[in-house]
């Protein structure tokens, strides 16, 4: 053998017939069964393999293979694992040049068919799937760094490696559960088919680039579907994760944008089938996290609420048709349920890998998908409709919440912007308490910054504020800014919820929690002074009860009046406000309990009907403290002005069953300026036979202005120019004069706020003062 090396080295050009004798050889010995004989062949080719130089090698590389090919044909497992050893050690030499022409098509097919044996003999099958997986690993490792050798991302060769590592990853061998003594196993031996092909699979993965992820997760996804691995979930999620923490993070988006395709493409499958998919896709994101995840994010969100629509879909009618069947479902309601909840647990998790920004979009955007009513006509029953469009509006509110879980920006204009903000309050008006509840719990989410919030999970009054370790910080001009844009916009909508007659315990705690949170997130001292008056004016509603709400719900709204009042005279630390208070609070221990929180929100709540006639001594006054805080130096005025909410067209349109029956064709005109209740007037019908008088007298409208633009053109054409001259001028005039009237009213000198004085011959005189002296109402100053 030595000679054979040095004669090899020293005539390189010799290796070819060389390398064609020892190939005759093996031949004609593996035919006659001379196996010895082929062993030493096989020897001699890795020799003289691994002793020559890397450029001469491609001369003796095609016999070698030739051989290597003669092995893995053979039936005899042993000649197998001897042939996929010694490509290995080929597969593991460095070529300087790559051989164009070299096709590795054969080995890619035999290492995959060994990959799936099924020898009688666990320990023979388990070692032939050790070897197939050794040489699937050899091939990668040989052509996936040269792109002009043969490539082994194509999908015919995707489509064999990947399900042959699967396929091992998925089976456990029957031989480890005999579980050999470690004394004698040695450390080769230890190593399973299902270790070694994870291993391989994260090389190959590893090595990906952009263009190849497709090719390579394709192949997942169809094994997944052909063995039925969606469900049970927990090999596809095993899978998913060793690919995802193997490819590079910047290729991270790609793979969660297959699965989101995959499940498009499967809309139809069984619900356990797509919750698999949601379930991989949810634990993708999470790991994505920490890399890219792409410029499509609006693009998956829409999918997953598109399926989440879907759901609700097949829910209701029990079939995958868009018609409703009416005969026996073929879909199971818990089933399509537990998707819904995967789905919008999967939204949460992917927003959270987001940034702030992104957040942003995607509240906007399912807020922008909340059903609206349409005049088109389908098959489903106005009763069947409004289910489901009450079950999209919940889906979707709660996949808004999953969102906002967790969400974190400075900046509230940025967190809460108008586009956002209007339509979420417009739903905190509708008469479906459940929606108002969860509309809370996002206000709550977004506006809680420090994580306060649990700390006001129940209310209660709380004897001492520094028990709860309150993270408070200075509010910032951003705040101040949204707080002067929106607060009025805010208090009008608590105020308005606080007043409906459907809410029970969870709503009261929501919104206890949203004064608190306010009070602690954004308030500065006029915030305070606001929302003073505005529970204040909650109490009124429950004294008042022009609403004629029941008695628990009166009773509520004077425990949460209570209980935010001891809350905030603690937090402005005025001690004459807190004795005040707390006053209060002690005579309703004596006199009427049933008014405190302790006493209401309970599980059996003790309410009492003498709340029609109570003493004004367990009644917090608005007088009392207003002479307090403006001894501290509050702004009395505003603290006397009792809160009255400005009702808009919006609040009152919102008062509806559903977000989308905001919108009505009856126009209705109400009256707001009457302190008394007057009867509303009739709405105008609108028939068919108005829309086409509408249309036909727009249409003479049209005629009649066509006509006069010709005859102004004609006009200008044809008249004299004296006669356009003088028409222009009389119109130049009469524009001046208005100019000169409008001049005179707006120069003259503003009167004094003291009235005006009389001077010498009896002419009034008007006493001016600089304009930065006078003081200017309230709603005039911004």
């Amino acid at each position: 053998m030595e000679k054979l090396t040095f004669y090899a080295l020293s005539a390189p050009e010799k290796l070819d017939r060389i390398g064609a004798y020892l190939s005759e050889r093996l031949s004609r010995d593996v035919a006659r069964h001379r196996y010895g004989y082929v062993c030493i062949a096989m020897e001699a080719l890795d020799q003289l393999l691994m002793a020559c130089h890397s450029q001469s090698i491609n001369l003796f590389v095609e016999s070698f293979l030739k051989m290597v090919a003669k092995l893995l044909e053979s039936e005899k497992p042993d000649l197998q694992i001897l042939g996929t050893n010694s490509f290995v050690k080929f597969a593991n030499i460095e070529e300087d040049t790559p051989s164009y022409h070299r096709s590795y098509d054969f080995f890619v097919s035999r290492f995959s068919e060994m990959c799936h044996s099924s020898h009688d003999d666990p320990e023979i099958r388990t070692r032939i799937r050790m070897a197939g997986i050794r040489g699937l690993q050899g091939v990668v490792r040989k052509t996936v760094n040269d792109e002009l050798q043969a490539n082994i991302w194509e999908p015919q060769h995707m489509d064999k490696i990947v399900p042959s590592l699967l396929y091992n990853l998925q089976h456990t061998e029957e031989a480890e559960s005999r579980s050999p003594s470690p004394l004698q196993t040695t450390e080769k031996e230890k190593e399973s088919p299902t270790e070694l092909a994870e291993r391989c699979l994260r090389e190959l993965l590893g090595r990906a680039a952009y263009g190849n992820v497709k090719n390579a997760i394709k192949p997942v996804l169809i094994h997944l579907d052909n063995h039925s691995l969606w469900e049970p979930k927990i090999f596809a999620i095993i899978c998913f994760k060793i690919i995802m923490y193997s490819i590079q993070p910047q290729h991270s988006h790609l793979v969660i944008q297959q699965l989101i395709g995959h499940l498009d493409a499967n809309s139809k499958s069984a619900a356990v089938v797509r919750a698999g998919i949601v379930e991989v896709v949810s634990e993708a994101a999470g790991i994505a996290a920490s890399g890219s995840i792409g410029p499509t994010v609006l693009e998956v969100f829409n999918t997953l609420l598109k399926q989440l629509q879907l759901s609700i879909d097949y829910e209701l009618t029990g079939s995958y048709d868009s018609k409703i069947n009416i005969g026996t479902k073929i879909i199971k309601e818990q089933e399509e349920r537990m998707f819904q909840e995967a789905v919008i647990k999967t939204i949460g998790s992917f927003a959270n890998s987001l940034p702030t920004y992104n957040k942003t979009e995607v509240m906007l955007f399912i807020m922008s998908k909340v059903p609206h009513p349409t005049l088109q006509h389908n098959l489903e029953t106005g009763r069947l409709r409004d289910i489901r469009k009450r079950l999209i509006q919940m889906m979707l509110l709660k996949s808004l919440l999953q969102v906002t879980i967790g969400f974190q920006c400075r900046n509230m204009l940025t967190a809460l912007p108008t586009s956002f903000l209007d339509p979420l309050l417009s739903a905190a008006l509708m008469e479906d308490a459940e929606i108002r509840l969860f509309i809370l719990e996002i206000l709550l989410s977004l506006i809680d910054r420090h994580g306060n919030r649990h700390k006001f999970s129940t209310i209660r009054l709380i004897d001492d504020i520094s028990v709860l370790n309150l993270k408070v910080d200075k509010c910032s001009r951003e705040d101040t800014l949204f707080m002067k844009k929106h607060s009025q916009q805010l208090y009008r909508h608590i105020y308005l919820s606080c007043n409906e007659p459907t809410n029970i315990h969870p709503h009261y705690e929501a919104l206890y929690g949203m004064l608190a949170t306010i009070s602690i997130e954004l308030a500065n001292e006029e915030v305070v002074v606001d929302l003073i008056r505005l529970v204040l004016a909650v109490q009124d509603l429950a004294l008042n009860n022009e609403d004629n709400l029941s008695v628990y719900n009166r009773c509520a709204l004077y425990a949460l009046s209570a209980a935010y009042l001891n809350l905030i005279s603690q937090l402005t630390t005025l001690p004459a406000f807190c004795q005040h208070i707390n006053e209060v609070i002690e005579v309703r221990q004596k006199k009427a309990s049933y008014l405190l929180p302790e006493e209401v929100f309970v599980e059996k709540p003790r309410v009492s009907k003498d709340v029609d006639n109570l003493e004004m001594e367990v009644v917090f006054l608005q007088s009392k403290i207003s002479e307090v805080l403006g001894g501290s130096g509050y702004n009395s005025d505003r603290l006397n002005t009792p809160y009255v909410p400005q009702l808009t067209d919006e609040d009152r349109l919102s008062k509806r069953k559903s977000i989308g029956d905001t919108i009505s064709l009856q126009i209705e005109v109400e009256s707001r300026n009457s302190p008394e209740r007057e009867e509303r007037a009739p709405a105008e019908e609108i028939t068919f036979e108005t829309l086409k008088k509408a249309i036909v007298d727009s249409v003479a409208v049209e005629e009649q202005e066509r006509e006069r633009r010709r005859q102004v053109v004609e006009k200008f054409q044809k008249a004299p120019f004296e006669e356009i001259a003088a028409h222009c001028g009389a119109r130049a005039t009469l524009l001046q004069s208005k100019l000169n009237q409008i001049f005179e009213i707006t120069i003259r000198p503003p009167p004094s706020p003291s009235g005006t004085i009389t001077a010498a011959y009896g002419q009034t005189q008007h006493h001016s003062i600089p304009v930065y002296e006078m003081k200017f109402p309230d709603l005039c100053v911004y």
